[in-house]
């Protein structure tokens, strides 16, 4: 991480204490070393400054490239090692992206997925898309499952008087197993939401969407 990643982070660390009443539970469940794939939901753009001040490891984002033209948080994400995905790309950039993605965990990496791919303003979980499976079923990197809820009080201009209370919990990291050479889209399908109930899980009954038991 840049040092001025490092100096926009510690001042976010400021702001977020002072605006917000933040809290994270489940850090113990985090390996100390080795790649592994968080996956979270994703709720306002406060999200992913939020997962790097609560997360205990550095962490990379593979996230979609609108998060990246917010002028403050773009240039900490980018100076921070996070990368764009562009959601309608071609077929090679898809393809460079997963390249990368792998590389960064073969190189023991934490790498933060969004799965469904775009904000929820209402905080409810929607339909994930495939690529954090994929990428875990290539890897074989455990997925580590962190539930935020909270910032969809992040509206308008008054709630900055008011603190929402906002809640990071970290999951215990698990993996996908297969059997199969090739990944068919029903297998994929299978294995995406199988994750994002493990995600659920961590989230509120109201909260949990499509995905709820």
């Amino acid at each position: 991480m840049k040092a001025s990643a490092r100096i926009a982070v510690a001042i976010f660390r400021v702001l977020y204490r002072l605006l917000l009443r933040w809290s994270v539970t489940g850090t113990e469940n985090v390996p100390a070393e080795g790649a592994c794939i968080l996956i979270a939901n994703h709720v306002h753009l406060a999200d992913p400054v939020l997962l790097m001040l609560a997360f205990p490891r550095h962490i990379t984002f593979l996230a979609k490239e609108e998060l990246f033209r917010a002028p403050i948080v773009g240039k900490v994400m980018r100076d921070g090692g996070m990368f764009p995905v562009a959601r309608a790309g071609s077929m090679e950039q898809k393809r460079e992206v997963v390249r990368k993605a792998e590389e960064l965990l073969a190189d023991g990496r934490v790498l933060a997925v969004f799965p469904e791919g775009q904000r929820s303003p209402s905080g409810v979980m929607q339909k994930a898309r495939p690529g954090a499976a994929v990428l875990a079923l290539h890897s074989g990197a455990p997925l580590i499952p962190v539930a935020i809820a909270g910032t969809e009080q992040l509206k308008g201009p008054w709630w900055i008087f008011r603190r929402p209370r906002v809640t990071v919990t970290i999951g215990v990291p698990f993996r996908l197993h297969t059997t199969e050479l090739r990944f068919s889209r029903s297998e994929t399908a299978r294995h995406t939401d199988e994750l994002m109930r493990r995600l659920a899980a961590l989230l509120p009954p109201g909260r949990q969407g499509i995905y709820a038991d």
